[in-house]
């Protein structure tokens, strides 16, 4: 393709990226969030231990594909990626130690959108010809708003899966490639087809092999990652009172200039804070209640319970790790952007280890996120094509990966941001529309488990 050509392609796109993802979509995702909260009385924040125990829970009566602990381990692998490294150091770099504040308060709330999915995927899921449990927003949006809103169904697959060929495809292949021949001197080439081959011994095993990856590889590259934040945080343990207060007085006074931080206003800090939140957390794109419909669970709101914990570890716990690690430690001063200014952060902790440290958590997160938007594409493709496309989508995906790790993503990364944009309208939609079936089928949960 012509370079000018490219350029112009890649400017376009950018600009439609920028309108997508601009102040009425945050306030649309921000507002929902907000709205179900209300509706459910603050369920989300006054169950979250009720949620955690729930991941123990064994129901005699239960129906589904995979443990329902096992579908929350899928979502968190597709969620818990780039965002929470290099995601959270962006938010900081451009919104200051304040977007921080603004990352919690889109997490707290999409915590009841998170819920709200999962009980919807749950409670409008069909069995497909395998006897597989299948579900998610364009289930919900067919069954429960009705056959006339078919349309809106399949705007939401076609977009989930384009979106998923990129950022979660090319674009951790990308990273991972990247990080490792930055850090090693990998050929990314090798990287490439090294991926291909561990992603496609998984995928091509279906959603079992996928849950069974993930309840693996989520809770030990969690865990792992979650030490060495902690360990930077206590080697600045006397610097972390200050740093908590400058990110709570900075959401709401802005950020002066000073060093090689060029100075960030309250809206600078609310909009990079809400955005990479929302891009971390992914509450409100519908892509986790894909995961969420396949689980065993005797009720929709159990299960919902299970679902907004994603939402609560990927933003209140991991990317305040990262956060607090960047402000703490002072380097988000520095001028440096993106997963170097994580690496800054560990590295004034554990020296030229630092950089390894986060290379290779976030070639981890990002190959988990590979496994987790794989399901979710290949459930948009069968929901379009029927099953005779899964097949086909695991190989295209497959193929694709050493692609996605040597080429340019710029213009692939532009086309998958608008694409999450358009996906995310119809199921915030559906939430609206439906909330009254969220409302209800909570009520009548709890008043059973009350009584």
């Amino acid at each position: 393709m012509d370079s000018d050509l490219l350029t112009s392609i890649s400017s376009l796109v950018d600009t439609v990226s920028g309108v997508v993802w601009g102040i009425p979509m945050l306030a649309l995702i921000a507002g929902t969030g907000i709205y179900l909260t209300a509706g459910l009385g603050f369920m989300p924040l006054r169950k979250l231990i009720y949620g955690f125990r729930q991941l123990g829970h064994k129901s005699s009566d239960g129906e589904g594909t995979i443990a329902g602990y096992a579908a929350l381990a899928t979502a968190l692998s597709a969620t818990v990626g780039t965002g929470n490294i290099a995601g959270v150091a962006t938010a900081i770099h451009f919104g200051g130690p304040g977007a921080l504040v603004w990352m919690w308060l889109i997490a707290l709330v999409g915590m009841a959108t998170k819920y709200g999915e999962a009980v919807l995927a749950v409670h409008y899921r069909e069995k497909d010809h395998t006897g597989q449990w299948v579900g998610g927003p364009m289930y919900y949006i067919r069954r429960g708003m009705g056959e006339k809103f078919t349309w809106l169904a399949t705007l939401f697959a076609f977009f989930g899966m384009i979106a998923g060929f990129g950022i979660g495809n090319g674009v951790q292949a990308n990273s991972v490639a990247d990080g490792l021949h930055s850090a090693f001197g990998v050929s990314t080439t090798a990287t490439g087809i090294i991926i291909a081959i561990l992603v496609g011994m998984v995928i091509l095993g279906g959603i079992k092999r996928i849950a069974l990856t993930a309840s693996a590889l989520v809770p030990l590259m969690a865990v792992g990652y979650l030490l060495a934040g902690l360990g930077v945080l206590a080697s600045h343990i006397d610097q972390l009172p200050a740093a908590v207060w400058l990110c709570l007085t900075d959401a709401f006074t802005g950020t002066a200039a000073g060093g090689g931080f060029a100075g960030a206003s309250v809206a600078m800090a609310i909009r990079y804070g809400i955005a990479r939140g929302i891009f971390s957390n992914e509450a409100g794109l519908g892509s986790a209640p894909i995961a969420h419909a396949s689980a065993v669970t005797d009720h929709p709101v159990r299960q919902g319970t299970i679902g907004m914990l994603g939402t609560f570890i990927d933003t209140i716990v991991i990317c305040s790790i990262t956060g607090l690690a960047i402000v703490v430690t002072g380097v988000w001063e520095s001028g440096e952007n993106g997963a170097p200014l994580s690496a800054m952060a560990f590295g004034s902790t554990f020296g030229s280890l630092g950089t390894p440290i986060v290379v290779i958590s976030l070639s981890v997160f990002a190959f988990t996120t590979l496994l987790g938007w794989s399901l979710y594409g290949e459930r948009c493709a069968q929901y379009l094509f029927g099953e005779k496309a899964v097949l086909p989508f695991r190989i295209v995906w497959v193929l694709l990966i050493p692609v996605g790790a040597v080429v340019n993503l710029k213009l692939i990364w532009g086309v998958a941001d608008v694409m999450n944009a358009l996906m995310a309208i119809p199921n915030l939609i559906a939430l609206l529309v439906l909330s009254p079936v969220i409302f209800k089928l909570t009520r009548e949960f709890f008043n059973r488990e009350e009584n």
